[in-house]
């Protein structure tokens, strides 16, 4: 079973996904180091290279090698499912699961960490914020097609179990 986590950047997917993995004993992919090592350069540096148009073609690439895994808890990026035919093809190949956070929470969990955000590098605190409840904006409507939704809020790994129906 691949189990895809979902949204927005510092909602916890990688934290959650890692435990989640350990206790169901499967691998934890987490895309953006796949698309570090596929890269060979670290996902500021392919934005600010590259361009965004550039990091998502490379992030489709390795979100497509997830689908021949046969178990595996994998954290996507932020904008992962907002993008080509990401989330059709993570639901197609696997359970996707949405962590929802307020913008409020998500704009303090990432203001001391902005500098390793491409997106919101360069930001003023008020600037983050606007930019974060503007993306939400548009990718929500992405992110609520998942097959799971799950408040991020105090996520254990029990409750997230639970919300799989998984034993």
């Amino acid at each position: 079973m691949r189990i895809y986590l979902l949204g927005y950047m510092g909602c916890g997917k990688s934290t959650i996904g890692k435990k989640l993995a350990k206790t169901l004993g499967i691998p934890f992919v987490d895309l953006d180091d796949q698309i570090e090592q596929q890269s060979g350069k670290t996902i500021v540096d392919i934005f600010e290279q590259d361009g965004e148009a550039i990091f998502r073609k490379i992030e489709q690439q390795a979100l497509h090698l997830t689908f021949k895994l046969e178990d595996a808890v994998i954290a996507t990026g932020g904008g992962t499912a907002c993008y080509a035919d990401n989330m059709d093809k993570m639901r197609a190949n696997g359970v996707t699961v949405y962590i929802e956070l307020p913008a409020k929470v998500l704009a303090d969990r990432l203001k001391n960490a902005a500098t390793k955000r491409p997106l919101l590098k360069d930001k003023s605190e008020a600037e983050q914020m606007a930019f974060i409840e503007e993306a939400l904006l548009v990718r929500e409507p992405y992110y609520r097609r998942a097959c799971v939704i799950v408040n991020g809020i105090d996520l254990n790994v029990k409750t997230l179990l639970t919300s799989l129906t998984l034993p």
